[in-house]
């Protein structure tokens, strides 16, 4: 293929707009051309910014009047896999939205129809296309930081009440009968999930063997919002993870890397690298990231390996499935968050430490001494095999 690659837009609002201006550095740069725009209520010119594209709710129409050749799905996490597959039977190479499905079963209908189609499909986990990545493999396997021993990620996010009203789906497990799974694991912070399981080797399905969760909530809403995971992998170390909406400051999110001798911590949305072990002082590294979309043009223009295919996002789908079989959140009691005036959100108190201290020890909140920790009758353990 020649560039510059015709490209369908299905979901230009809400995160949509990150990938419109995306699409517009790439297009500058002579990858691709932005021929339409797929939305249920179109895009006026004042929102765009800009002359519009051609724009249609049907997306199969779409892809078929403009003659795309890659289609980038920003849209309710419910539609990705009908989308996806409706793309992929027009032979049309995707770029599709993290999480890739909100079930098991609809990613593996998804990534085998993909497959059968004989079309490229990247998932959109963007710090998976940080360089920083196999420069912790590699100091790794060189024995920098000792034996590998697990990983931790940590994500102390703020949400305010209208986050959880931005979309019908927002804050859903299901919507209409239909699965969403839309939590903080599994959504906002799934790339802390998603990167503590890649850099430990566990990516695959077939690389998980057990999942326990423990999944809370302290807004009004039916998904979680302050949340870990531990899972267990074949691979014999540990991947814990534990995130909050409602923490009492933003901080940016990380994933730990822990060794017998050392460890490496990955500020995964800043491409930054902390490296500290025994005998040495600390060593911090910037690195660049290649972006998913132009990854996807240079592995149809160039033959480029793809970073992340639906078979690497297995042992993160198989996380969703667990979240999807779990108990429904538990809500926290009134006395365990309260409000900030003014600023229309909820806060955990001392949940800031207990995601830092999670991450560090690879400790579930219920193991940390958390007051309001769900009891082992609550917490869900799932075996994969």
């Amino acid at each position: 293929m020649s560039t510059p690659l015709p490209v369908v837009l299905a979901g230009a609002r809400g995160h949509g707009r990150w990938h419109v201006e995306n699409i517009r550095r790439l297009q500058r740069q002579g990858l691709v051309r932005l021929v339409g725009i797929c939305e249920l209520t179109p895009l006026t010119e004042e929102e765009f910014g800009g002359r519009l594209p051609e724009q249609s709710a049907d997306f199969g129409a779409l892809l078929q009047s403009t003659g795309a050749r890659i289609a980038v799905i920003c849209t309710p996490i419910p539609t990705h896999t009908d989308l996806a597959l409706t793309a992929a039977e027009r032979g049309v190479h995707i770029l599709l939205e993290k999480p890739p499905a909100p079930s098991y079963a609809e990613y593996r209908r998804m990534a085998d129809g993909v497959a059968e189609a004989g079309v490229a499909c990247q998932i959109g986990f963007q710090s998976l296309g940080s360089h920083a990545l196999p420069a912790i493999r590699e100091l790794v396997d060189r024995g920098a930081i000792g034996q590998l021993v697990g990983l931790g990620g940590a994500g102390a996010w703020v949400r305010d009440e209208d986050y959880f009203r931005r979309a019908p789906w927002a804050g859903k497990r299901r919507l209409n009968g239909a699965d969403v799974v839309d939590g903080a694991l599994t959504n906002p912070l799934a790339h802390a999930v998603a990167t503590g399981l890649a850099l430990g080797g566990s990516t695959r399905a077939e690389d998980v063997t057990g999942i326990e969760t423990e999944l809370l909530r302290a807004n009004a809403i039916e998904s979680d919002d302050t949340s870990c995971v531990r899972i267990t992998t074949a691979q014999g170390h540990p991947v814990t993870v534990a995130v909050t909406l409602c923490a009492e400051r933003a901080d940016e999110p990380y994933v730990l890397v822990h060794g017998s001798s050392g460890r490496i911590t990955f500020w995964y949305k800043q491409d930054r690298v902390l490296l500290q072990r025994a005998s040495h002082g600390p060593e911090e590294y910037e690195y660049g990231r290649t972006d998913l979309l132009e990854n996807l043009v240079a592995h149809l223009t160039t033959g480029a390996d793809l970073l992340v295919t639906p078979d690497e996002t297995g042992a993160f789908m198989s996380v969703v499935e667990a979240i999807r079989q779990a108990p429904d959140p538990a809500p926290l009691p009134e006395t365990a968050w309260h409000r900030i005036p003014g600023e229309n959100r909820r806060v955990v108190p001392g949940i800031d430490g207990l995601v830092a201290a999670a991450a560090d020890t690879l400790s579930l909140y219920s193991e940390l001494g958390a007051p309001w920790a769900l009891p082992p009758a609550r917490r869900k353990e799932v075996s994969t095999r």
